[in-house]
């Protein structure tokens, strides 16, 4: 306590809660207090200050102790406001109390707590020290992590409000050292936070196949985002990234759909998109039966996926093939679409067949000024189509048809393969790629319980999937 303090504690007399909180009146603090419970958090007039604050800023430590412990039923309120929205911990910060913001701390204050202005106590703290020149407070609030970053109101930090007065250097010093300590922290923190965020990532790109463009350009954009979150941790000011809109180009079932839902999952884990939500949409989407129709069902749609992707799958089907006599309004639901592409507020990604797309590339002259990745999805090999079929069978969830079943160990890569070449066409393979995959599987689910007897009793058995039960999925799919 201060002799300033000192002397008005010597001269108030304790006839209330807070008069006593005051005081350091510990008696007839406890006797105020068993004889009405209710004055625990009482509010004092004006100042709205509970016996908390008071004691705390007056460094009253056997009172600040005996309300922490408080034994009643009813708790005293650590984190309650005065009318400056100051709390018991800024009390004491701004009055250089160290032994009360010890005890605060101690059972649980909020460090970073923010007064009316922004003030955190360290910016109290910090006011306090450069008029006595007295660290401790601030050192004990450096020691409980409390952040020299942080700003105020006016964009202030502890540090921006140093003067050159008495003890400043000292405080300078003491400031500018914990800083740095927190800035290799955080950046500590930062670096094991991106290896869990590239892990993840490589664990959802472990669930594509084939596509090896488009998991590199991933990875670079990921890389790019996490290592401007290291720079930020150290403190330095980096421009915002934003990401480019996109064409997936390929025939039905090569993961087009799947690999956009990746990708949402992808902008929104390192931070470049709010939401990991993607829309998808086609042409009776956003494409109205009459005039002025469009626009408004397009807009719509676009609100809808603000903060994610917009997926317009068969985005081909906007354009005619041939022009028609009447006005076709899918032109004008492209152009709304482009209309909002420079605003940041959506990532849009068309996707269709590799021909027809080229309809849409020709009929925006600013498509492909906005449109600045092409991805070409290529139809799938056999081995590539057991694979797919081996990672489903290995993420299954609980609305799968198949969850609770599994495969036999004769069917690996090699002979699923093998079984997909024998019993379907190129141009089965062609028309249907991953789309062969979850029929076969339904397929070969039913074909094990016509295999098996009603007297089957090894739970393994039960559900297992065979080669054999593949290859009637396969069958019957391509008959």
């Amino acid at each position: 306590m201060n002799k300033h303090q000192d002397q008005r504690s010597r001269s108030a007399k304790p006839t209330t809660i807070h008069g006593c909180a005051q005081s350091g009146d510990l008696p007839l603090f406890q006797r105020l207090l068993r004889d009405n419970p209710a004055l625990l958090n009482e509010r004092n007039p004006v100042m709205a200050q509970t016996p908390l604050h008071v004691s705390a800023g007056y460094n009253q430590v056997e009172i600040v102790k005996f309300l922490l412990d408080h034994p009643g039923s009813e708790k005293v309120e650590l984190e309650a406001k005065n009318m400056y929205g100051e709390t018991p911990l800024h009390m004491a910060a701004k009055n250089g109390c160290n032994e009360a913001a010890r005890l605060l701390l101690a059972h649980g204050a909020f460090v970073e707590a923010k007064a009316n202005n922004g003030m955190t106590p360290l910016h109290l703290a910090v006011w306090y020290s450069i008029r006595s020149e007295d660290c401790s407070t601030v050192k004990t609030l450096l020691e409980n992590n409390a952040d020299c970053s942080a700003k105020d109101n006016e964009g202030m930090t502890p540090l921006n409000h140093l003067s050159k007065g008495p003890g400043s250097k000292k405080l300078q010093e003491l400031l500018h050292r914990h800083l740095e300590e927190q800035r290799k922290r955080k950046a500590l923190e930062a670096c094991s936070e991106t290896q869990a965020k590239m892990d993840q990532l490589e664990k959802e790109l472990s669930k594509i196949v084939g596509l090896h463009d488009l998991k590199a350009q991933l990875r670079k954009w990921a890389k790019g985002m996490l290592m401007d979150e290291r720079r930020r941790a150290l403190g330095l000011n980096v421009g915002a990234r934003r990401p480019p809109h996109m064409a997936f180009l390929g025939n039905p079932g090569t993961g087009k759909t799947m690999v956009a839902r990746v990708l949402g999952k992808l902008l929104h884990m390192v931070g470049i998109l709010p939401t990991d939500k993607v829309t998808e949409v086609q042409r009776t989407d956003l494409v109205g039966e009459f005039v002025g129709h469009t626009g408004p069902k397009t807009r719509r749609k676009i609100k809808e996926a603000e903060g994610g992707i917009l997926f317009v799958d068969e985005a081909y089907r906007l354009i005619p093939m041939q022009k028609a006599d009447d006005k076709d309004y899918g032109l004008e639901a492209l152009e709304e679409i482009m209309s909002v592409m420079d605003s940041g507020k959506v990532v849009v990604i068309f996707a269709g067949y590799s021909e027809p797309m080229k309809r849409v590339i020709a009929s925006n002259e600013g498509f492909c000024r906005r449109v600045t990745k092409f991805f070409h999805f290529t139809d799938f090999n056999s081995e590539e189509l057991a694979n797919i079929l081996l990672i489903k069978m290995n993420n299954l969830t609980e609305d799968s048809l198949l969850y609770g079943f599994k495969l036999h160990s004769s069917c690996n890569v090699d002979a699923i393969a093998s079984l997909i070449q024998r019993k379907t066409t190129e141009k089965q393979r062609k028309e249907m790629n991953g789309g062969l995959v979850d029929p076969t599987l339904v397929n070969a689910r039913e074909n094990l319980d016509i295999r098996l007897s009603f007297d089957c009793i090894d739970a393994d058995e039960l559900r297992t999937i065979t080669l054999e039960d593949l290859e009637a999925g396969l069958q019957l799919l391509t008959q």
